[in-house]
């Protein structure tokens, strides 16, 4: 299986650090995000991958070709001209995912243990067009599946605003782990161009494709604040 890393944005939440650097190289215990997730995906057989770049590219790709790739095949999605969020993104790189089968997505901004193999397996054994790992966690915005897991809607629990496929009498609220498996038929539905988020086309999505959801209880840090970092360092050694 191939795996998307998304690794464009500006990483706003991680200033300073960021005004000098991309947030996929920023360090837990020493070692750069970037660096510690393609050796985690390689751990579970996944050695192809595509790159997404924009924030300081530029020291992705020379951090790549310093390693050697880490004895992968990478290739690099280079929105240098836009930033184009994580729908945009998936969409730019169409070429490099759509002839491949179905492929794995990652926030490179994640820590986690999950156990990827279990995922994967889950994925096929359901035949989903999107499997998109989800926790019970503390989050403001939660996906809501039905019974079977399937997704049926969001909802931001500060504002209370919410998207439903159907009434809801009584969802399951998860909070979206970063983590997707994806059919590539998804390249012939996805109807909006240029910026947008994953999330709001997979909303728009379930109301003809099925995505389900699988629940995990693994370890997951969003590395997005210099707190979260801290937090990271006790997890990841």
């Amino acid at each position: 299986m191939k795996a998307l890393l998304f690794a464009a944005g500006k990483g706003t939440r991680l200033k300073p650090f960021t005004d000098h650097h991309p947030k996929a190289l920023a360090k837990v215990n020493g070692v750069p995000l970037l660096e510690r997730n393609i050796k985690y995906l390689q751990s579970f057989g996944i050695n192809d991958f595509v790159v997404n770049v924009h924030h300081f590219g530029v020291q992705i790709v020379d951090f790549l070709i310093e390693n050697k790739n880490f004895g992968a095949k990478i290739q690099i999605s280079n929105e240098k001209d836009q930033l184009l969020e994580t729908g945009g993104g998936l969409l730019f790189a169409r070429e490099y995912l759509e002839n491949d089968g179905d492929f794995l997505i990652m926030n490179t901004d994640i820590l986690t243990d999950l156990n990827l193999n279990q995922l994967i397996k889950f994925h096929y054994t359901k035949n989903d067009f999107v499997t998109l790992a989800v926790s019970d966690r503390k989050s403001s915005r939660k996906l809501l599946f039905n019974e079977d897991m399937v997704l049926r809607g969001w909802q931001n629990t500060d504002s209370g605003e919410k998207r439903l496929a159907e009434p809801d009498p009584g969802f399951k609220a998860l909070a979206f782990s970063g983590i997707h498996c994806v059919n590539p038929a998804i390249f012939g539905k996805i109807k909006r161009q240029g910026k947008f988020s994953i999330i709001d086309e997979y909303l728009d999505l379930m109301l003809s494709e099925e995505i389900r959801g699988y629940e995990h209880n693994a370890t997951l840090i969003d590395v997005g604040r210099p707190e979260s970092v801290l937090e990271a360092e006790k997890f990841f050694k």
